[in-house]
């Protein structure tokens, strides 16, 4: 038979990754698959959010002989510290450098454009290796998405919308996001409320020049009204990055303007800075900052929910098929994780799409499931409503950084369940660590 032809659709984190470990099974170079990356951006995103390795995502990081270049690019937070409007520190939770706890700084914190990059680079060099032993390797289409996708069960045939070509492939693989393209045009359009379960909260991403008040500290404010602003440190670029957030499942518009993409940044914009201009604490410094940058992206807080991640030949990959949302801290390392087992099941099912589909099914379903278990009441217990309750807030996350009880129950298990699935040994070629 001849080697599989595989659209991958995203190429941020889990869509590299399922890329490397397909093209470093053990058959010869000739049959491993021929591979096509799909990204929207006409480049890739250098910048993004603050995003945390952890537990097994680790293990996997480490098998791309990525975890030195990952470490040096990590953006060097020491913790988090809960600040008031006049910027006064009522708690501070330090991370835990050694990885065996898991706090909310992880050991690994890097932005998401960073470890895109060189996961990105990464897969190009082992398809440049696949390359010269004979073999077809990954082909990387960016600036371009599909608008068509119709399934006839040997094949499936898409068509780009800018290049205006149609193509056809064996299987397809959507790793683009929450807001999937590949998702909505398999599983309709229709469906897309029960699948995309909202949580009520809206926040934007973006960077901003450091000032004298940041440091290699993670600051969160709370503003009454279900508010609040994060700006953390990136060693990397001396920047700070930015998440401001609002609860509020009354308001259409916010909603409204996520389901616009980046097509009205402007109004995204605007609302936000309708929302935070009487916020207190750095709020005026951080909208004069929002409205100048470049780098800025507004959406949903969500997490996908799906009985089943395939139909027919076309299976999700992280956020796409389980995001469980930035609360869970879990959605790297579920994309890394989702990428190994998928690659794992496709190189044990070679012939059998199917039997692959339902193994990697059952290896992510326990993983997925226990990352998506958010916190009773979140997001809303850690957003209060009043200004008496910010302050309840302050004074007990004064309480349990004071006492030591939160690292206590750090030790005992209380955070995201990263090692709580075994990462399975497939018969991938191992990699040396790469030069950064």
């Amino acid at each position: 038979m001849p080697p599989l032809n595989i659209l991958i659709v995203g190429c941020s984190i889990a869509g590299p990754t399922l890329a490397t470990f397909l093209l470093l099974s053990p058959l010869p170079a000739s049959e491993k698959p021929h591979i096509t990356i799909l990204e929207r951006s006409p480049a890739l995103r250098v910048d993004g959010q603050n995003i945390d390795v952890r537990g097994t995502g680790v293990t996997i990081i480490r098998k791309l002989g990525l975890e030195a270049a990952v470490r040096a690019s990590t953006t060097g937070e020491e913790g988090v510290q809960f600040v008031d409007r006049d910027n006064r520190i009522w708690a501070a939770f330090p991370a835990d450098k050694s990885g065996k706890v898991s706090t909310p700084t992880s050991d690994i914190e890097i932005l998401r454009g960073r470890l895109s990059e060189l996961l990105w680079r990464r897969s190009k060099l082992v398809s440049e290796e696949v390359q010269r032993e004979g073999g077809m390797g990954i082909e990387y289409i960016f600036g371009d998405y599909l608008d068509e996708l119709e399934q006839d069960g040997e094949k499936v045939h898409v068509h780009f919308a800018k290049g205006k070509e149609r193509r056809t492939f064996d299987l397809v693989v959507g790793a683009d996001g929450l807001q999937s393209r590949t998702r909505n045009m398999v599983w309709g359009a229709e469906g897309e409320r029960e699948r995309v379960k909202r949580l009520g909260m809206y926040g934007a991403f973006f960077s901003m020049p450091s000032a004298k008040t940041d440091s290699m500290w993670r600051r969160w404010f709370h503003a009454p009204g279900r508010r609040g602003i994060m700006v953390r440190p990136d060693e990397q670029r001396e920047k700070t990055t930015v998440f401001m957030y609002v609860i509020n499942e009354k308001d259409i518009r916010l909603p409204a303007v996520a389901e616009k993409g980046r097509e009205d940044v402007k109004a995204q914009k605007e609302l936000l800075k309708e929302y935070f201009q009487d916020a207190g604490w750095e709020s005026e410094r951080i909208i004069r900052e929002m409205i100048a940058t470049k780098d800025f992206y507004y959406d949903t807080v969500g997490q996908v929910r799906m009985d089943k991640w395939s139909k027919g030949r076309v299976v999700l990959l992280g956020d796409a098929g389980y995001c469980a949302s930035p609360l869970s801290g879990m959605g790297t390392t579920l994309a890394l994780n989702g990428a190994y087992n998928l690659a794992g099941a496709l190189e044990r099912c070679l012939n059998d799409h199917t039997a692959a589909f339902a193994e990697y099914e059952n290896k992510m379903r326990p993983l997925v499931d226990r990352a998506q278990k958010l916190a009773p009441g979140m997001p809303h217990m850690l957003n209060p409503e009043t200004a008496w309750g910010v302050w309840v807030l302050n004074a007990i996350m004064y309480f349990f950084s004071w006492s030591g009880l939160i690292s206590l129950m750090f030790k005992l298990g209380a955070g995201p369940p990263a090692n709580a699935v075994p990462v399975e040994d497939y018969e991938f070629k191992e990699l040396p660590e790469m030069r950064v």
